[in-house]
């Protein structure tokens, strides 16, 4: 049976070490910086389980029903089931749940359909990476990861430091397995989640082999800590006031490993710079999470266009013209980036292990286009919302108020449509826009896949520049210096 999700709130006090404010959590599902993200990672668990949303199919090992996330690709039919699966889930969060269940999954599911790679090792570790991605699929886990080293000085690599263990390394080998101690960013939605993938993504050098390391630990493994950044649903008066803040801030953590002993049996590549790297890229591993995380960053998109016609209809701005080319450019722009994903899924071909992947050439060029267009979208949507995202009441109070409520509900209104309702839903439109949660998704969607070089880079290593140099060389090939010599004579 699938997962439920009062089991996976039921199974968040497991004794994980989570601290915010300086003091450790006791009770995660309710606690105000996390009982809003669990309930909706709750919720996606049961959507999940209801046979009629199509989000799962049937495990090769158990016969069991697992997440579609899971699903390693063997035709362009099963990416699009994977899609649709992974839309219908980023649907239920509009789009702001960046580390939702099925983020590391699709991580897990292109490493296993490479176990060649892990093997140059040893076969030890591609059974490993085989073992653990069939367990996290039948039981339905949520992995969360971290794979980045702290920010303390990106001028020296890790083993330069001062102190040799601030990025998170091995510390000790043991007979049946390893100690790592050290740290690593950005564990976005570690908090509530199963366990922590661990790896660097960052190319490494020689010297760094200690830090080059991947490896999955439950979260209430005995000297893993995470510490939270502040929560922004902690201070807020109500849902009514921040309807994405309270519901849907994931968290981001940075995770400290105090000698955090791990099992052979959940690691995967072990002090090997090359595979660490080659992990991400010469997997499917990499394109797989980032057609998930794309697929997510549609349904934002799609939100905010709705958002903003619901704004300008709400006004009566839609009438105008100008306004209504401004929406016109707006969902131009979304169904480029839409087009890019679609594109990537119809042109996706087999690799050599018979694993669909969709075509990198239209994937990254995505994602080099993100940041940019995430910042376009916003800012439109400033220009047509206008004045009344900042004339707003202070909070639902002004509604419960005698004193107050009668002018709220004349001067804050629009025809058709009450103070009520409208207050709603500048409030919904603030906190995507304005609000500290929204901020903090702008800074996300910048540098989602790293800083831009390093995305635009992928871009043009996968972009396949055959055609556009064919192109070139034909048009240079018709016509030359000595016919034009010839005809001018």
């Amino acid at each position: 049976m699938m997962r439920t999700g009062q089991e996976y709130l039921n199974s968040l006090n497991d004794g994980r070490r989570i601290y915010i404010d300086g003091k450790r959590v006791e009770n995660i599902p309710d606690h105000p910086a996390l009982s809003g993200i669990s309930q909706t990672i709750s919720r996606l668990y049961d959507h999940m389980a209801d046979p009629k949303q199509e989000m799962t199919y049937t495990s090769p090992k158990t016969g069991a029903p697992v997440s579609k996330a899971y699903m390693i690709p063997r035709s362009k039919e099963d990416l699009t089931a994977k899609r649709l699966a992974m839309k219908k889930s980023a649907d239920l969060t509009y789009g702001l749940v960046g580390r939702s269940p099925e983020h590391v999954a699709n991580f897990l599911a292109g490493f296993a359909s490479s176990p060649e790679l892990f093997a140059e090792a040893g076969q030890s570790y591609a059974d490993h990476v085989q073992q653990y991605y069939e367990y996290a699929r039948d039981n339905h886990l949520f992995g969360s990861y971290a794979i980045v080293q702290p920010q303390i000085d990106r001028s020296k690599p890790a083993h330069e430091q001062e102190d040799p263990y601030l990025a998170a390394g091995v510390y000790e080998e043991k007979k049946d397995g390893i100690v790592l101690r050290g740290a690593q960013m950005l564990a976005t939605s570690g908090a509530v989640s199963d366990f922590l993938f661990l790896s660097c993504i960052q190319p490494l050098r020689p010297g760094d082999e200690n830090y080059a390391v991947s490896v999955a630990i439950p979260l209430n493994t005995p000297g893993l800590k995470l510490y939270l950044r502040r929560g922004y649903a902690m201070d807020k008066p109500s849902t009514y006031d921040y309807p994405l803040s309270t519901r849907f801030d994931e968290t981001d953590a940075l995770a400290v490993l105090e000698d955090v002993f791990v099992p052979w049996e959940q690691v995967f590549v072990y002090c090997n710079i090359d595979l660490t790297y080659k992990q991400f890229f010469s997997t499917p591993a990499h394109n797989f999470g980032n057609t998930q995380a794309q697929v997510r960053f549609v349904s934002k998109l799609q939100f905010i266009a709705g958002l903003v016609k619901k704004m300008t209809m709400t006004t009566g701005t839609i009438k105008m013209p100008p306004v209504q080319g401004q929406l016109g450019e707006l969902i131009s722009r979304i169904s480029v980036f839409e087009g890019l994903l679609l594109a990537a899924e119809s042109t996706a071909k087999p690799n050599k292990n018979g694993v669909y992947v969709p075509n990198p050439r239209f994937l990254y060029s995505a994602m080099a286009l993100q940041p940019q267009l995430n910042n376009s979208v916003l800012e439109l949507a400033r220009e047509l919302a206008g004045g009344g995202l900042i004339q707003l009441p202070s909070s639902y109070k002004d509604f419960a108020s005698d004193e107050t409520v009668k002018d709220i509900q004349r001067y804050v209104q629009s025809p058709g449509v009450t103070a009520e309702e409208r207050v709603k839903l500048y409030k919904l439109a603030w906190d995507i826009i304005g609000s500290e949660f929204a901020g903090r998704h702008q800074q996300y969607e910048r540098f989602y896949g790293g800083p831009p070089f390093v995305v635009k880079g992928q871009a043009y290593k996968y972009y396949g520049f055959e055609e556009a140099d064919q192109l070139v060389a034909d048009c240079l090939d018709s016509y030359s210096l000595e016919e034009t010599l010839q005809e001018s004579i």
